[in-house]
């Protein structure tokens, strides 16, 4: 596993992490013994970064992380959590105040466990909120405090990353980046590079279909948000199968798939490893229902440096450049 450091963050993380959506929700039930074993088999391979949020499963994912670390020895390897703020209430600007920060963090604090948190980071917030002064005043506070030790946004756009990044303590940046969604790469990666901000990959495999397993028979529970929200109903449709339809992305995972054969390699390790050694990313945080899912995500950060990138800029450019390009 490779590890890496950024200058406003004081960590070094795996560069494959885990990204804990699906033991909360909306990915399909999966059950307690089951989540504290993807947790227990992505330490075991090398990860060092667990991303969580208030919001998965109601706190549930917060839950099992905490009671997970809470009953590790006193010498295992230590785990750095990030977890995310903002969305239990209305998505207006007004519900980013300190008290409101206060209540969030303190439920994440009982959930995880701790008396200050890794790393809060904001959860996708109203864009007009990253130009307000006071909530990063707010911010820079809970810090001073001990509430929390770092903080970071996690955005939908690059011009959201953009913006966020110009803000002096911000930490890390969490966006969407995958084979299918290479805007970021233009100016989002190198801003974080000249300004020693870490930068989270989600949704690395495109809501799983740069794993190569589905078809357009495939079928996915109600609860899953590959169902119900396939296009935008819940939220940012940019959230599932990273904005393109499922049709579409069927043909470029097929097309990826072949890719990732060329250089003897499963679609979900290729994907995850192009993604880990792109300059400027610190951690790509693919999720996980089971531990074979979590060994082979692990697997990815000891992969050799691929040169695959105008290959996979053609399939972005034939399927998804006009489309999805403007939008995120």
């Amino acid at each position: 596993m490779d590890y890496r450091s950024t200058d406003r963050l004081d960590a070094t993380l795996s560069a494959i992490g885990l990204g804990t959506w699906q033991l909360g929700a909306d990915w399909g039930d999966v059950s307690e013994a089951d989540a504290t074993a993807v947790l227990d088999a992505s330490v075991a391979a090398g990860v060092t970064f667990f991303d969580t949020a208030d919001v998965y499963g109601d706190g549930r994912s917060e839950r099992v992380i905490g009671a997970y670390l809470d009953g590790r020895a006193a010498d295992a390897p230590d785990v750095f959590v990030a977890t995310k703020m903002g969305r239990r209430g209305p998505q207006h600007p007004d519900e980013f105040t300190l008290d409101n920060f206060r209540a969030w963090t303190e439920r994440s604090r009982e959930n995880l466990r701790t008396d200050s948190l890794d790393l809060v980071q904001l959860h996708c917030p109203p864009s007009v909120t990253l130009e307000m002064d006071q909530v990063f005043d707010d911010l820079d506070l809970l810090v001073d405090e001990g509430v929390m030790n770092a903080y970071g946004v996690s955005v939908e756009t690059a011009e959201e990353a953009l913006a966020a990044i110009e803000r002096p303590n911000v930490a890390s940046i969490q966006i969407i980046i995958n084979a299918f969604r290479l805007k970021p790469l233009e100016r989002v990666l190198p801003a974080a590079i000249e300004n020693g901000v870490a930068i989270f990959a989600r949704v690395p495999l495109a809501s799983g279909l740069l794993t190569g397993k589905y078809t357009k028979d495939t079928v996915f529970a109600e609860n899953d948000h590959r169902n119900y929200n396939r296009s935008g109903e819940a939220f940012d449709v940019g959230e599932t199968f990273s904005g393109v339809d499922f049709e579409t992305g069927l043909a470029a995972a097929d097309e990826f798939s072949a890719l990732a054969a060329s250089v003897g390699l499963a679609p979900s390790t290729a994907a995850l490893a192009w993604v880990s050694q792109l300059p400027g990313v610190t951690s790509v945080i693919p999720g996980a229902r089971n531990v074979r899912q979590a060994e082979g995500n692990a697997a990815a950060g000891s992969v050799e440096k691929l040169d695959i990138t105008d290959e996979v800029t053609a399939i972005y450019d034939k399927y998804f450049r006009a489309a999805i390009h403007h939008r995120w």
